[in-house]
């Protein structure tokens, strides 16, 4: 009796097991692994298990409060908070740009609209893909580190919205590799701010972007493989030079892509 007793005990923990990756701060994107029959709530809102037990969520760049994840089976419901931590942004200043470069003309106006229409919708987008849980590489092999996430931009002098990717500077048509597989959800050759760009579907919510490519390669629909030729680094769109500007997302949750290539 008190062996059938210490089983139970011990299926009844494993079932409510849940293990975390990732580091609980500001901008950072969390996996986590729990039992494949339980359901997953993060801050009331449900997300998708793999059959494995996998699930992901991010955390916002300003995020201050506590993250509540609720892990729900048939026996229990178990809350688990967790505190967000600060993180210490940079801030970049950038003089001498022309004036349209800091401050779109009115006429470019419904082009931006219709611009972040189609990126919302890419961003919205919740398959059942699993590519997430695995380990992403870097675009581009040869480059400097020019721009960081959360970094705040100072044009000639006019406070900016942060910057929520990380700027990749090599030589104009450099290969861009697909970090992760995953499916196209958009390619545009000539987005008013991102120029040519790209979104890939990871699944449960996560995507990256890829921004102010030269040539693309890829369409709509397509699968694509992680190390995957997908278009050349170029200086579309707003751009003050050439580089890749990356960006990660889960959902319309802007995360520092830094933390899924760690």
């Amino acid at each position: 009796m008190i062996k059938l007793i210490i089983l139970f005990l011990l299926i009844f923990n494993i079932s409510h097991a849940v293990e975390f990756f990732g580091d609980f701060k500001q901008g950072s994107f969390i996996l986590g692994k729990t039992d494949p029959n339980s359901k997953v709530f993060v801050d009331n809102r449900k997300v998708r298990v793999t059959n494995d037990g996998y699930f992901a969520f991010g955390l916002d760049r300003d995020r201050k409060n506590n993250v509540l994840i609720k892990i729900k089976n048939k026996e229990k419901t178990k809350l688990i908070e967790k505190k967000v931590f600060k993180r210490k942004y940079k801030i970049q200043r950038i003089d001498g740009l022309p004036s349209k470069q800091v401050t779109p003309p009115p006429e470019v106006y419904e082009r931006i609209k219709k611009d972040n229409i189609l990126i919302g919708k890419a961003r919205d987008i919740d398959s059942k893909l699993i590519f997430f849980k695995d380990k992403f590489i870097y675009p581009i092999d040869k480059y400097i580190i020019t721009g960081v996430y959360g970094s705040q931009r100072i044009l000639n002098g006019k406070p900016r919205r942060p910057h929520y990717g990380i700027d990749f500077h090599a030589p104009e048509g450099t290969p861009v590799k697909a970090m992760m597989d995953g499916k196209v959800t958009l390619a545009e050759k000539d987005m008013y701010f991102t120029g040519g760009t790209i979104i890939f579907d990871h699944g449960h919510g996560i995507s990256t972007l890829y921004m102010h490519m030269k040539d693309i390669y890829v369409k709509i629909g397509q699968e694509i493989k992680q190390g995957e030729i997908v278009g050349t680094l170029g200086q579309s769109g707003r751009a003050t030079g050439p580089h890749l500007d990356i960006r990660l997302n889960w959902f319309d949750v802007k995360l520092d892509p830094q933390t899924i290539l760690n």
